[in-house]
């Protein structure tokens, strides 16, 4: 995108927002000794940051802020490159830095909510107020904090354990329908994980497997696995499309 275009993007996106330039021009008092987690943004301010983000930073740094060609912004690197320092040296990075292909190009009011969306996204509470640029130097940033997972539901991606299995009964004439059995409780999928598929406890849960002989079900029947996927709930049943498969013990036991 050239540099003309980012900063017509960007300034739309201000403009629908209604306040994109209170962010700068409207000083606040600010309490010496503050953190980022002492509510320092606010939630329409972070939105309006979303928007900025996904257009000029998602393709370098992923819309999820994991990293790709450029670092991740969030997790361990967002700790190791910001934690301890004051907030001014994040927006200063950035706002210098930033777009790649054009640097320091977005606008003060742009970058402060760049900023506010990337706290909103390593976990850390928003306020009532915009945060402004006369605060930066009196706010220290801490390591991001855990968001709370999402809440499981039709249509959510998940992953699970279980025992794959075959049921001949509920398939259409000389087909096999495959499930998994003893299943785990599906759970958020992540990206990262403190618990390894390996050591996911085996549950109570009947999972039936859109698409399982894309994954040669029979090789798995009677083993352990680990299934990531789209979760799709009909009355009286579950069922999951598959993403990943993983198998994890030769015989289903913990």
């Amino acid at each position: 995108m050239s540099r003309r275009a980012l900063n017509a993007a960007v300034m739309t996106i201000a403009i629908a927002a209604g306040v994109g330039g209170a962010a700068v021009r409207v000083p606040r008092a600010q309490e010496a000794g503050q953190t980022v987690a002492d509510r320092v943004y606010s939630d329409a301010q972070a939105a309006r940051g979303a928007g900025v983000y996904d257009i000029a930073c998602a393709g370098c740094h992923r819309a999820d802020l994991g990293g790709n060609t450029g670092p991740a912004l969030r997790d361990q690197r967002f700790a190791q490159q910001f934690a301890g320092k004051d907030l001014k040296s994040l927006f200063t990075r950035i706002a210098t830095t930033m777009p790649r292909n054009a640097p320091a190009s977005l606008g003060d009011n742009a970058y402060l909510d760049v900023v506010a969306y990337m706290l909103k996204e390593n976990g850390f509470p928003s306020g009532s107020a915009d945060l402004m640029a006369d605060a930066l130097d009196t706010i220290r940033v801490l390591p991001g904090r855990p968001k709370p997972p999402p809440p499981v539901g039709d249509f959510s991606y998940v992953e699970l354990v279980g025992c794959v299995s075959a049921d001949s009964r509920n398939g259409s004439i000389g087909s096999t329908r495959w499930m998994l059995t003893r299943a785990s409780d599906p759970a958020p999928a992540t990206t990262s994980s403190a618990t390894t598929p390996s050591g996911k406890a085996l549950g109570t849960q009947t999972v039936y497997l859109v698409d399982a002989m894309a994954y040669a079900p029979q090789q798995h029947n009677g083993q352990k696995v680990y299934v990531r996927g789209l979760l799709l709930r009909v009355p009286g049943e579950q069922r999951m499309t598959i993403s990943a498969m993983e198998m994890l013990s030769q015989t289903c036991s913990d």
